[in-house]
Parts: C-alpha cells; structure tokens; sequence
C-alpha cells in the first residue's frame, strides 16, 4: 500500500477510535517493553512516546493476527511476516480483551467481511445491489469467493 508521510501524519491526528498508554515492544533484536501511546484511527494503529505529539510507527491493520499471548499481553503479527511481530502488555485483562476486539474490528478484512454481509441483506430486502448506484457492483473486492 502507498501513502505519503503528510496524509499519514494528518491521520494521526484524527480523533482516534481507542487509544492508551500500554507496553509495548517493537519485534527488533533485543527490544525491551517500553511506555508507549497507541492510538487506533481507522485501520491504523499509531503509536508514539508518551512526550511527543508525532508519531514514532504506525502499523496498517491488513493481513494481520492480533492474538492474546498472557494475561494481559497481545500482540500483533503480520501474515506475510510472522516474524514481525509487535506486543502490547496492558494495564488489565478487561483493557487487553478490548484491544484484541477493536483491532480485530479495525482490520481490512473485517471491514470487507461486513460491507459484504449489508450488502447481501440490503439486496435481500430491496431487491436491489446498493453499490450499483456506485458504479462498483461488480468490483472483485465486493464479491465473495469467485462469484462474477
């Protein structure tokens, strides 16, 4: 995926969906867990140190696993790179289980998943495909499987 710095650093500015200050550790060669602010705006998830306003790393919620690993600890690994993988250590389990759930929600895939799903229910009820409309009915990134 491409963006420019700009964009991304106007995104972290946004309101965020969820954020907090956990532990982190970044999938380095000897990273310890450091205080760090995450916060998540759409499907990014930027974190930053606890003193400073910009961001040091975002990470884009696609082809991803978020998987509760202790307690209070999850972490994200990326599917084409498992060896990339980030954790977070919360403060409680309540405040870990509603990371896992806001980052599985933030994903791509899931929000593909429910376009997909309303879609298929709105044409069910109306009879008609709401993205025609669009002119984007018959993308291959609306379809499920290998309908055409």
């Amino acid at each position: 995926m491409r963006y420019n710095e700009r964009e991304l650093l106007s995104l972290a500015r946004q309101p965020a969906e969820k954020a907090a200050e956990v532990l982190m550790r970044v999938p380095k060669k000897g990273s310890v867990l450091k205080k760090r602010l995450v916060k998540l705006v759409v499907n990014f998830l930027f974190y930053f140190r606890t003193d400073e306003a910009e961001p040091i790393g975002a990470l884009l919620l696609e082809q991803c696993r978020v998987t509760k690993e202790e307690e209070n600890v999850f972490s994200i690994s990326f599917i084409e790179e498992p060896e990339r993988k980030y954790c977070f250590e919360c403060d409680s389990e309540e405040q870990c289980r509603e990371w896992i759930e806001a980052l599985k929600r933030a994903s791509y895939e899931f929000m593909r998943r429910s376009l997909i799903f309303y879609r298929n229910e709105i044409q069910k009820m109306t009879g008609k495909d709401p993205l025609e409309q669009y002119g984007i009915s018959e993308e291959a990134r609306f379809q499920l499987g290998t309908r055409k």
